[in-house]
């Protein structure tokens, strides 16, 4: 063999040994990427039965709770619910909750809620909040929006109990009606303005 032909040779081992190298980086990528993925899904899926799961005790107890809150809830085009909007101690910092939006019985989209104080008392809280749709058009707004901030986007109404303990629905005529639900009860005073809602890619 020459010079010329083993540097030819040469060439094409070396251009081999680069191909062999691209194509196991390419495989090692193929094999990893569907793992990553399908992982992430799970994880998801998991998520997403978590929020249902916990969407259906916070309903269960907004109905055992407060009167007249299923009659309106059933009159909403949806019910926007996160089970457990947990506050910062002292009433410094944010507020943090994840939920679902409810529609015809079954979920159609999560959600992340985060706020500033609900004014509530010193230390660590949470509560239930959930926001009823009332007209077609508050709920498809809301649906269109990437982000949403109660009192800047659309103006949210605290349902607030009748003398006689109970919701009167009849008087629930805002697009927005919502609930604040702690241990106690439901809560009077709390104010909802500045809350922003944001979809969770779930």
């Amino acid at each position: 063999m020459n010079r010329r032909q083993f540097i030819a040779a040469g060439g094409r081992t070396a251009a081999s040994m680069a191909s062999l190298a691209s194509f196991t980086v390419l495989g090692a990528c193929t094999t990893t990427g569907p793992g990553n993925a399908d992982a992430a899904a799970e994880k998801n899926a998991r998520l997403r039965r978590e929020i249902d799961t916990d969407v259906d005790a916070a309903l269960a107890r907004l109905y055992g709770t407060v009167k007249g809150s299923r009659e309106l809830v059933g009159k909403s085009s949806a019910v926007l619910v996160f089970p457990e909007v947990v506050g910062a101690a002292f009433g410094v910092g944010g507020e943090y909750g994840r939920g679902a939006l409810r529609a015809d019985g079954r979920s159609v989209g999560y959600f992340s809620t985060t706020a500033g104080s609900f004014g509530f008392q010193i230390g660590a809280q949470s509560r239930a909040v959930f926001y009823a749709f009332m007209t077609r058009g508050a709920l498809e707004r809301f649906k269109r929006s990437s982000g949403w901030k109660a009192g800047a986007d659309a103006t949210v109404a605290l349902v607030k109990m009748g003398a006689n303990g109970q919701i009167d629905t009849t008087t629930a005529v805002n697009p927005i009606e919502a609930f604040v639900l702690t241990n106690a009860g439901l809560m009077a005073g709390a104010s909802l303005e500045g809350t922003k809602v944001s979809r969770l890619d779930l």
